[in-house]
């Protein structure tokens, strides 16, 4: 294989695990309203969740991390100069964190999948935005690798998050008062 199809190949399936990052803490979110519930819809979503959960996880976003990892360990073999650049040694940084985040949903997944819970939705709704946090940082990191200073980055970021939780904080005021 040539390196722009491993490159395409990295992309779809960096793309594809997102997606499972995304959606996976949505579920848990709503596993975790469903507790309040009155039966017999309270055991119908938690069994229907779990399934959908389960099936997410394992087949699209595990699937997903690997392979993407598998792919960059090919690019970074086929072009080892980059390991030396500032902004691929950020994003093999950043990529940490992410898949750190990965576990700490695979945590959260195998507690919910044996009926523990143990964070409030509104914990997981915060939780849900570390990924866009990360992928956000990631976009901005490679689009402009050669234009963002370290004070830019991190302003960046920090505005990000203080937008994500001014959106969260409307979303629970607005929730409230539904």
């Amino acid at each position: 294989m040539d390196y722009l199809s491993i490159k395409a190949l990295h992309i779809v399936f960096v793309i594809t695990w997102f997606a499972g990052l995304f959606y996976i803490p949505r579920i848990f979110i709503y596993q975790t309203e469903a507790l309040s519930k009155p039966e017999p819809e309270k055991s119908i979503l938690q069994a229907q969740l779990a399934i959908m959960a389960k099936r997410l996880w394992y087949i699209i976003t595990w699937p997903s991390a690997i392979i993407t990892a598998l792919m960059a360990g090919i690019l970074l073999y086929l072009q080892p100069q980059w390991i030396f650049m500032p902004f691929m040694q950020i994003k093999l940084i950043l990529v940490g964190l992410l898949y750190g985040y990965h576990f700490s949903l695979h945590f959260i997944f195998k507690l919910l999948q044996l009926g523990m819970v143990k964070y409030s939705s509104m914990q997981l709704r915060i939780w849900n935005e570390v990924s866009t946090i990360i992928l956000i940082s990631i976009v901005f990191l490679i689009v402009k690798k050669d234009q963002l200073t370290w004070i830019s980055a991190l302003l960046g970021i920090f505005a990000l998050i203080v937008l994500l939780f001014c959106g969260i904080k409307l979303y629970k005021y607005i929730r409230t008062k539904s």
